[in-house]
């Protein structure tokens, strides 16, 4: 839960004084502030492999996350909550089925969260590692984003561009249903490519 995925839109909080900044080799060093994570222009998503040959995309339609930094991203900080129910692959009887307790057991999981634990900057990389935590089991993963850049919209607001991905297993965290094909295989792949398109 890679290929070029997209974290969050985070939106630069005004009233916040703390500091952004990232390494002098980094055009990160740029950034400043406290940032919310814009749900409108955001997109939480992942890729799996169906029945060995096709892939199937889905993406979360409701969460919620905050970034914060300290100069040289000293105390920099991510968090984000992903509302599992509102998981979208286009497909009614398939999202019902990963809400259900073969897979993601809503009813008594109903969120994802993220939070960092380590962040660096690297020229136009920032690489962000922390627990994710589905269905309560939590692992240590490192996202790689790929920093776009930064624009001023027609708001006033300083917009941010970060793309992101990362492959993680999904037994890992207890999410084990599958069934066997007839010609081999299985029906869903156990690596799942997780992809964030960020703009803040």
């Amino acid at each position: 839960m890679g290929t070029n995925m997209a974290f969050n839109l985070f939106r630069k909080n005004d009233t916040e004084t703390t500091t952004v900044a990232a390494p002098a080799s980094s055009p990160l060093n740029d950034l400043e502030g406290t940032y919310t994570l814009d749900a409108s222009h955001t997109t939480i998503g992942f890729v799996a492999r169906h029945a060995m040959v096709t892939k199937v995309r889905g993406s979360f339609g409701e969460f919620v996350g905050t970034a914060t930094t300290g100069r040289n991203l000293e105390g920099a900080k991510i968090d984000v909550t992903i509302q599992v129910a509102s998981v979208d692959t286009k497909s009614p009887d398939r999202d019902g089925h990963l809400q259900s307790a073969d897979f993601f057991d809503v009813a008594s999981y109903p969120t994802i969260t993220f939070t960092s634990t380590d962040i660096t900057a690297s020229g136009d990389v920032l690489a962000v590692t922390g627990d994710l935590t589905i269905k309560d089991v939590t692992k240590s993963v490192t996202i790689d984003f790929e920093y776009a850049g930064a624009a001023l919209d027609p708001f006033g607001n300083t917009r941010l561009g970060l793309e992101g991905s990362v492959v993680v297993d999904r037994k890992d965290f207890g999410l084990v249903w599958n069934a066997a094909l007839e010609t081999g295989g299985v029906l869903v792949s156990d690596k799942i490519t997780l992809e964030f398109e960020i703009s803040a």
